[in-house]
């Protein structure tokens, strides 16, 4: 893995470009070739896979997916850092170059549709920490071709994503990820090899797609339950489900014919549980959107 940037290479790429990192759109680029070595490495990325990174920045990452993977899909919202993506890969990149599709895109908005030459099989990326969640999440709905992934988010943001019930920083990003995929820590990262340096750490989350754990109840069902059960975390399932379930009692009902106790709390429930719950919702329940 060679043309790796550093934070010489950094800087003066940003200078020319005249970019200065924004807290808008959570910009901090990683200037530590090890360090994005360590991320492709953990990202466990063969020849066969599309990669899908989501904001390249400068390119850091990018450069270090190119040699291993198939095809590299680079999302970017910053029109500058996504026109200037393609120069830079192929100043550094050399034949690896012609496997890069740069899209000048928001990662919240775009689709299997966009990202279907061809389409992709992994997310390895440096997550801005202000959209991380719904960027993945949103991500794995629409994209029915990822089979795996590596991504990098505050460390905060990384604990609540793996945490399993009973866990006090278990809640809806943790479910949610756990409906499309199997989740694990992969380590974390200290400040100082990006630029800017962030006032946090970051941790490595990686993930294994699956199939739902229920193919009878929709997702937007199931997460509905979800939002419900952690808008109002200390309060029992019989109550906080109240106003999904239209009334305590019917929300009663619905988890005792799931087998859930109605006095449990929402962070003692697995993925499974909420989806038995979503299947014995009484009929004008609430959806997610």
């Amino acid at each position: 893995m060679t043309g790796l940037l550093g934070p010489a290479e950094i800087r003066e790429l940003a200078a020319r470009l005249g970019v200065a990192p924004t807290k808008k759109l959570g910009q901090n680029f990683v200037h530590d070739p090890n360090t994005v070595r360590r991320i492709v490495t953990a990202a466990g990325l063969t020849p066969d896979d599309v990669a899908l990174e989501v904001g390249p920045g400068l390119g850091s990452l990018t450069l270090g997916l190119l040699p291993v993977a198939g095809h590299v899909h680079a999302v970017e919202i910053d029109p500058v850092l996504a026109g200037a993506l393609p120069e830079t890969v192929a100043r550094h990149a050399g034949a690896d170059a012609g496997r890069l599709t740069v899209h000048r895109a928001d990662a919240l908005r775009v689709d299997a549709a966009e990202l279907a030459d061809p389409p992709p099989t992994a997310l390895v990326a440096n997550l801005p920490y202000n959209v991380a969640v719904p960027v993945v999440l949103h991500l794995l709905a629409v994209l029915p071709t990822l089979r795996h992934g590596l991504v990098m988010v505050q460390k905060e943001v990384a604990d609540r994503l793996v945490a399993g019930p009973g866990s006090k920083v278990y809640g809806i990003p943790s479910v949610k990820l756990a409906w499309y995929a199997q989740a694990r820590g992969a380590g974390r990262v200290p400040p100082n090899v990006f630029w800017p340096v962030p006032n946090v750490d970051s941790g490595l989350v990686a993930f294994s797609c699956r199939q739902p754990p229920r193919a009878d109840v929709p997702r937007e069902q199931v997460f509905a339950v979800v939002d419900a059960a952690f808008a109002q975390r200390r309060k029992t399932l019989r109550a906080a489900l109240a106003g999904w379930a239209g009334g305590p009692d019917r929300a009663a009902a619905a988890l005792t014919a799931a087998g859930v106790d109605p006095g449990a709390r929402g962070e003692s429930l697995t993925v499974e549980q909420f989806a038995a719950i979503a299947a014995s919702a009484p009929t004008g329940t609430r959806t997610a959107k």
